[in-house]
């Protein structure tokens, strides 16, 4: 080690000037076992990431729940289905709208999700449930699972 002292002032002063020049500095780290506040509920970095306009947010919470509404729909109109539906075409179709069923809930959940509408996601994962019920009653009974076998097509 030198004999002579070290200049902090001038060395902090270099340091300072080289955390000017570099763009958009990191915040320091947080200490060792502290979490980083969470914001309060409400405020825009709560609600939707920064940089997105509070009608967007609106718009995207409306479409949530248009979705998670007409899921609704569909998944009550299921049991009175018109058409026939034990096997062929109509089989099909309606296995086609069960997907779509399935398909839309995870959707919706998904988006539920990212914009912490609970309710919205409860519903969503109820639809989805409902959905691959219904699709369990038509695959099983075709697969042998059943006791009852039914046909897949018909003749």
């Amino acid at each position: 080690m030198t004999d002579q002292p070290r200049d902090w002032d001038r060395e902090l002063a270099e340091i300072d000037k080289a955390i000017a020049r570099t763009p958009d500095a990191a915040p320091p780290p947080a200490g060792a076992g502290s979490r980083p506040a969470l914001p309060a509920r409400g405020t825009p970095s709560a609600a939707a990431p920064a940089g997105v306009a509070p009608a967007a947010r609106g718009r995207e919470r409306a479409a949530t729940w248009a979705g998670t509404l007409l899921l609704l729909l569909l998944g009550g109109a299921l049991p009175f289905w018109p058409y026939a539906h034990a096997c062929g075409l109509g089989l099909l179709l309606y296995g086609g709208a069960v997907g779509v069923l399935v398909l839309a809930s995870l959707w919706v959940a998904m988006s539920s999700w990212r914009r912490r509408q609970g309710f919205a996601h409860l519903l969503s994962l109820a639809a989805l449930l409902w959905g691959l019920g219904v699709a369990a009653s038509i695959v099983l009974p075709r697969i042998g699972y059943a006791r009852e076998t039914l046909p897949w097509m018909c003749s």
